[in-house]
């Protein structure tokens, strides 16, 4: 099933009309600041589309970077996501962009080619993972291979900018894999005790987390892609999935805590009701208060915490359970 395109329509209301004179008018008034910041970079711009990505391209930039964020607010469905003139000129701007594609973000992608700048230097992480557009679910940051490589392509691309501080970029990369260590062992320490344990979820969310974890994701894919799509899944699907929760097959339910909405929330209820532990999930790195690693951390933890104590974390903000 190709559904990226059906994603990228639904992802983004991506500008219309008039919304590309605004377009327009950006290139006019950034182009040079962008070629400037390509080309004398003693502040390097960076935009990461998905606040994770511009999380971990701080980490290697460090002090030599200034860093924004398009997608950020953990309590809003990114799939409703709107462009914005300020966003454009953000991403007209920078001179290294990082997008995570597969159509989650396609519009950033008809940006970046109506403020064209040869200089500008763009990560596109499913290229950067050599995916096919085909791939079926677009969360690369939940898989633990990801970011390594996006830090180290975010180091690549800034030395090739500021080649005095490449020493620096690549320290920074050094110290982020160190960081994730507390992270992928939790993730086999998991695996090596809980391996096979059943799960249903709203979406794909988190679903290269579980699988590295080990789990086994009982919700069918063609529901999953449904919810994501937004589209109405099969009557079929639904009883299905209804009849995980109803006959106790699964342990944790893994509940997209961003996108709401009747369905949804009917499956909370039914774990709820049968005692099913929930685990939130996110598309938007929960902020304040969490670095791509703590963020993947909690995640395991509260996993494991709803297998072995039975304890729900719907959301990893404010302490709420």
């Amino acid at each position: 099933m190709v559904w990226h395109n059906t994603l990228t329509l639904h992802r983004a209301k991506v500008l219309h009309g008039a919304a590309w004179l605004c377009v327009a008018l950006a290139v006019v008034a950034v182009c040079g600041q962008a070629a400037t910041a390509a080309t004398e970079p003693t502040i390097i711009k960076v935009v990461g589309i998905e606040n994770e990505y511009a999380n971990v391209a701080q980490q290697i930039g460090g002090r030599y970077v200034s860093v924004s964020a398009i997608e950020t607010n953990p309590n809003v469905d990114p799939h409703t996501f709107e462009a914005s003139p300020k966003i454009v000129h953000q991403i007209a701007a920078a001179a290294l962009v990082v997008v995570n594609g597969i159509g989650y973000d396609g519009w950033a992608d008809k940006i970046i080619a109506a403020v064209p700048n040869p200089q500008r230097k763009v990560i596109n992480v499913q290229h950067l993972l050599h995916l096919p557009d085909t791939t079926r679910n677009p969360h690369l940051w939940y898989d633990p291979k990801t970011m390594p490589a996006v830090a180290r392509a975010v180091a690549d691309d800034l030395a090739a900018m500021a080649p005095a501080h490449a020493a620096y970029f690549r320290a920074n990369v050094l110290a982020f894999d160190a960081s994730l260590q507390p992270w992928t062992t939790a993730i086999a320490a998991f695996k090596a005790r809980y391996a096979g344990t059943p799960v249903a979820v709203t979406e794909p969310v988190g679903n290269y987390l579980l699988q590295a974890m080990g789990a086994d994701i009982e919700t069918p894919f063609s529901l999953q892609a449904a919810i994501m799509n937004g589209t109405d899944p099969s009557p079929q699907d639904v009883a299905t999935q209804n009849a995980l929760f109803r006959d106790h097959k699964i342990k944790i339910f893994v509940y997209n805590q961003q996108v709401t909405d009747p369905l949804t929330q009917s499956f909370l209820n039914l774990a709820r009701k049968n005692g099913i532990p929930v685990v939130g999930v996110y598309e938007t790195m929960p902020a304040p208060g969490y670095t791509y690693q703590s963020w993947m951390l909690a995640e395991v933890q509260a996993l494991r915490n709803a297998v072995t104590t039975k304890t729900s974390t719907l959301s990893l903000l404010n302490g709420r359970h």
